[in-house]
Formats: structure tokens, C-alpha cells, sequence
């Protein structure tokens, strides 16, 4: 996301200079310093010069400036590294100006690697990036220095910023949410435009003490589904014996120590108290599209339209989708659907809602490899505008929830929980595939 980043003086001078990707030169602060620095009239944060976008802040007598080239970049996130930097700045040596950067180069050059991986934000706490960087800084006249007993606290019982020691429970519990939102857009030939599957894996930590937790993934392992770390244990043969996950994008809390992902896939971390989100991800290859819509709309007069939906779980039969919703759209100049009292052999109720333009499809359970089918008319009212637009036809949408099931193939391989006290924890997991943006074009 960002390419490059550059402290500057109110000179135009280039204190820092930091290149993240091969899509910027050293030659863009030329850039910025012919556009913003010496153009007083310049008021915004973010300067877009050709492809070029420059977000800065000002603090004391220097610019902190991040470049990208992407036309996509997290504007609020770009901001909030350079606010992240002043502020790191001033916690290893007091004041963020230009005495102190030509002062402490060396250890800020060190504190952008740690911070940024290949222009993506990481970790930007304090506590923890001083057990990493250990340059040792040159503090401002003003500045206290900090603690030495903190700093021996936190090396010895493995403190961290968010996370007190003193946590106690009488029963040590984890649950465990793999959550999964299904996109997917097919056309009216029954190719797929868009598909990907967004996931969050949310944890529920109640144990005592300061426990560090083993967490292991079947991603690009190739491991079979198991019963996951207990309790509620995984699907066991929802993919056969043998799964390759491939995941395009990761997103970590920061309690996930980095160093330890790469060689074998497994997260080590030690959690916060109670709930938060241990990971995000993303994925386009070898999905499993719960549910497939095969919609037939014919036009039998002007007045009037012929509806043939059919519904199919594709999901195995073990599994159950709850709160099924299909919203199937009518022209604009509808006035009755008839047909929707007694259809599909009883699999749910269908109604016509006019201020939505649509028939409204809800089964309260589906199983899985069921299939079922809706037949409708739609009677119009005769269009008196001979210049009348024909209408686009919205796509059909769905809305469902499968437990116990996912989409991408990921599954929990295990999760180990390791404290001094050597107590016992019970382990939960469960997983969930609905629907995001889930369309059908007809």
C-alpha cells in the first residue's frame, strides 16, 4: 500500500528516506517538495500528482510524508502509520523534530522496518517493538527517560500492552468462529463474474495467568479436516482427505507474533482477554459455492411474465442452511404475482412485496443437496409511454447461513494452549458460511 515514506524539514530538505516498493524512485520527494513544501497555497494532506498520491502531516518543524501509487490505498490507515510514527518517535526519544531524527537515523530506518512489511502496516505498540529494536536512542534534553524496571518487567513474565498478568478464571475456556462471507455475482449465462469469500476467525480467551496459544491452519498444508481443536469439533470429510487452501490476503491482530507464521503456518500469540479478531483473510480459488440459482424469466405477453426459479444446495447433505431468503425482482409496473399460495411442494412461503419490486422467498431450513423450484406470473399493468426504457432486470439475491461449513476448505487443524500453571482448557469450534453480496443476473 505504501510505496515510499520520507520525513522532510520546512526546508525541503529529505531527513529520512525509506522506499518500500519498485513502483516509486528516490526522485518523487523532488516531487513533493516542488508542490507542497514551496506552495504555500497548498492546504490538503493528500497532493495527487499523475499517479502519484502524497499523504503528510506536519509536526513540529518536519513533514512526515507516505507515497503511494495505488489508486486503491487506505487513505485513514496512511494517515494513521505517519500519526504512529510522530508518535513512536516520541516514545524512544522524547520529541519527534529535526534535531531529534538526524540524532536517531539509525534506529528510526530500523523502527520503519519493523512497522512496515513490503509497504503494509504491522505492529506499531511501543511495548512490544522494543524487545525488537534495540538501537539505543539519543533522548531530547526534555524527555524522561523510561523505565528500566518496566522494560525487565515485561522481558521476564512476557507482558504485553494488552494483556494483564493478573487475569483468573475459574474454568479456562476457548471458542472458536471461523466466519465466512460468500460473494458471488453470475451472469445471465451462468458464468461466474466475481466470486471470493472473506473471512474472520474470532476467538473468545477466558483463561488465567498469561497463556501462550499454538494455532494451526490447514492453508497450503495440504492436511485433512479434523475435528479442529475439540468440543464441537470440524467437519471431518467435507473435502475428502486431503486439502490445498490457497489464501490470497492475511490480516493479523497484533497479539500474532509474525516470525513464527512463515516456516510451518501456525500462529503463535497470546490473546487478549474475552473477544476479539485473530485473523482476516481472503480467497478466489477453490470455492464452494453453497448455493446455485437457475432463473428462466419469460415475457408470455406484454402484460404478462412466466417465473421458473430453481434453488439448489450444493452443499453435502450433513449440513443444514437456516434463514434462506431469495428475493427474485418484478418490473417496476407489476401489479399481482399469482401463483406463489402452494408451489415447490411446500418448501417455504413466497409473497409479493410491491414497495420492493420483488418476490420474497424465505425457507426457514434447507438440507443440503436439496433443490426446489417457484413458479410464478407476474400480471402487469399496460405501459401508456411508447419511449419507456425496458427494464434492466436486477439481479436475484440471497440470503443464508451454513453451519459447521466453509466455503474456502479452511479449517482448524488445532489450537494448543501453553501456561506456566499447566491448567486444562476446553476448546471450542465452530464455523459459519452466509452470504455477502450473493447474486444471480437473469
Amino acid at each position: 500500500m505504501i510505496s515510499a515514506v520520507f520525513v522532510f524539514n520546512y526546508k525541503g530538505e529529505v531527513l529520512i528516506s525509506r522506499l518500500f516498493r519498485p513502483d516509486v524512485r528516490r526522485s518523487v520527494a523532488d516531487l513533493f517538495r516542488i508542490h507542497v513544501i514551496t506552495a504555500p497555497q497548498i492546504r490538503s494532506p493528500v497532493t495527487v500528482l499523475g499517479n502519484i498520491a502524497f499523504f503528510h502531516i506536519k509536526h513540529e518543524n518536519v513533514y512526515i510524508v507516505a507515497v503511494s501509487t495505488h489508486s486503491n490505498t487506505n487513505v485513514p490507515l496512511a494517515f494513521e502509520f505517519c500519526t504512529n510514527l510522530v508518535k513512536l518517535g516520541e516514545k524512544y526519544f522524547g520529541k519527534f523534530d529535526e534535531d531529534a531524527i538526524k540524532n536517531n537515523f539509525v534506529l528510526i530506518y530500523e523502527i520503519l522496518d519493523e512497522i512496515l512489511d513490503f509497504g503494509l502496516p504491522q505492529v506499531s505498540d511501543y511495548e512490544s517493538l522494543k524487545l525488537y529494536v534495540t538501537t539505543e536512542s539519543v533522548r531530547s534534553e526534555n524527555a524522561a527517560a523510561p523505565g528500566d524496571a518496566s522494560k525487565v518487567t515485561i522481558q521476564a513474565t512476557g507482558a504485553t500492552s494488552w494483556r494483564r498478568p493478573d487475569i483468573k478464571y475459574r474454568k479456562n475456556e476457548v471458542f472458536i468462529d471461523v466466519i465466512e462471507d460468500v460473494n458471488l455475482l453470475m451472469s445471465t449465462k451462468g458464468t461466474v463474474l466475481n466470486a471470493d469469500v472473506t473471512g474472520t476467525v474470532k476467538v473468545k480467551a477466558y483463561l488465567s495467568g498469561v497463556p501462550e496459544c499454538k494455532f494451526g491452519l490447514n492453508e497450503r498444508l495440504g492436511e485433512g479436516a479434523g475435528a479442529g481443536a475439540g468440543g464441537a469439533g470440524a467437519p471431518q470429510s467435507q473435502y475428502g482427505a486431503k486439502r490445498l487452501v490457497d489464501i490470497d490476503d492475511f490480516q493479523f491482530h497484533q497479539c500474532v507474533k509474525l516470525g513464527r507464521f512463515d516456516p510451518d503456518r501456525t500462529i503463535s500469540f497470546i490473546p487478549p482477554d474475552g473477544e476479539f479478531d485473530l485473523m482476516k483473510y481472503r480467497t478466489t480459488e477453490g470455492l464452494t459455492m453453497p448455493f446455485m440459482v437457475h432463473p428462466v424469466v419469460t415475457s408470455i405477453s406484454p402484460t404478462r411474465l412466466e417465473y421458473k426459479v430453481t434453488v439448489k444446495a450444493q452443499f453435502p447433505q450433513k449440513y443444514t442452511a437456516t434463514g434462506v431468503v431469495i428475493k427474485i425482482p418484478t418490473p417496476p409496473n407489476t401489479v399481482t404475482v399469482q401463483g406463489l399460495g402452494a408451489f415447490a411442494q411446500g418448501h417455504g412461503k413466497a409473497k409479493y412485496v410491491a414497495s420492493e419490486n420483488c418476490i420474497v422467498w424465505k425457507v426457514p431450513r434447507i438440507m443440503g443437496g436439496a433443490e426446489m423450484d417457484l413458479n410464478a406470473e407476474a400480471e402487469l399493468a399496460p405501459s401508456i409511454d411508447s419511449n419507456k426504457k425496458p427494464w434492466s432486470r436486477p439481479p436475484i439475491s440471497m440470503a443464508f447461513t451454513v453451519a459447521m461449513f466453509t466455503t474456502s476448505g479452511l479449517q482448524v487443524r488445532f489450537l494448543k494452549v501453553f501456561e506456566k500453571s499447566g491448567y486444562q482448557t476446553v476448546k471450542w469450534v465452530r464455523y459459519h458460511a452466509r452470504a455477502g453480496n450473493y447474486q444471480f443476473r437473469f
